[in-house]
């Protein structure tokens, strides 16, 4: 009898040696990510030229579309856009079709790299160039936010008083009492930046663990679900948020360095000035969207959606969110 995975990298083969010149087979699939409604996986298609290296991200057939998350057609859509800018991003090589029967996704060429932030943080082989990988990222960023909206999809874009909104109906129907979290929605709504700015692509979850690093220093971007247009200084702040240290808590940048550090090499790659009030404002921002990130798992692990270990320990880290709340309101 034939197994389910052999069914399915029997269609994915089909796919594949359709949908891209030259292939005439797949091999070597492994499943790398399953969360509640993704998946990842890596393999490889022999062609007349050669092994290619190709990643499959989808969503399988029969699981909804997060609202905050943007389509992945519309997310390959964006990383083509931005790789035509000069991004460092994987090539997407086809978008799936509801015809294929694999879901929606896209298949996208596989870069080697490390990914996981505490080795990059802490092993050897990589602390030699950190002051090198945190210019890169600082410059990438900026090519991100240049990246011409007329070339992307259309994306999300509402105001921060919209989303606040947003948040706080969704605390309410959490059904918890974090008192931490309504009084950081009040300072957020009171004192939301009034200088105007420039609205720009904005990646969304632009930290450590979705950037692909080797010995020379930044590869590649990864997942761009959560790209929309708004200010961009949301994502620098988002990079210096306490969990994306790893522990590193006396480095902000990603645990790699200052924010200062930071803050220069994106203004000399962007030259442009960037306003300290608006970045401290998007990092309590940031760590209040995180807060209630990790809170609402608790419904997810609840109701059996994902029962999974990893999806209660992030449920507990708001605790971790309420802290570094009070810290940075302090200061």
């Amino acid at each position: 009898m034939t197994s389910n995975a052999d069914s399915f990298q029997d269609a994915l083969q089909a796919v594949v040696v359709a949908r891209i010149p030259g292939v005439s087979a797949v091999h070597s699939l492994r499943h790398l990510s399953a969360g509640a409604s993704m998946e990842t996986w890596s393999f490889d298609a022999e062609s007349t030229t050669g092994t290619i290296p190709l990643i499959l991200r989808r969503r399988p057939p029969g699981n909804a579309q997060p609202e905050d998350f943007a389509g992945l057609g519309t997310e390959a859509s964006v990383i083509q856009a931005a790789v035509a800018a000069g991004v460092k991003a994987p090539i997407v090589r086809y978008v799936l079709q509801p015809d294929d029967r694999l879901g929606g996704g896209f298949l996208m060429e596989r870069i080697e790299g490390e990914t996981i932030a505490r080795k990059i943080l802490r092993d050897p082989a990589f602390q030699a160039i950190h002051h090198v990988l945190l210019k890169q990222i600082a410059e990438t960023a900026a090519h991100i936010h240049a990246v011409p909206l007329d070339r992307l999809p259309p994306l999300k874009m509402q105001s921060v008083a919209q989303t606040l909104d947003e948040w706080r109906q969704e605390y309410r129907s959490q059904g918890q009492s974090r008192p931490v979290f309504e009084l950081t929605l009040r300072y957020l709504r009171d004192h939301e930046p009034k200088t105007p700015f420039t609205p720009r692509l904005v990646h969304g979850d632009y930290r450590m663990g979705n950037l692909i690093v080797g010995p020379e220093g930044l590869r590649a971007v990864l997942d761009w679900e959560l790209c929309h247009i708004g200010d961009p200084m949301h994502d620098l702040a988002w990079l210096c948020l306490h969990p994306w240290r790893f522990g590193k808590i006396d480095s902000p940048a990603g645990g790699l360095g200052s924010r200062e550090a930071l803050y220069s090499a994106y203004e000399n790659a962007s030259g442009e000035r960037l306003d300290r009030t608006r970045l401290r404002y998007w990092e309590i921002f940031g760590s209040l969207r995180w807060g209630l990130m990790c809170s609402g798992m608790v419904d997810w692990f609840r109701s059996g959606r994902d029962r999974s270990v990893e999806r209660a320990m992030i449920a507990r880290r708001a605790s971790e969110s309420e802290l570094d709340l009070l810290r940075i309101l302090e200061e």
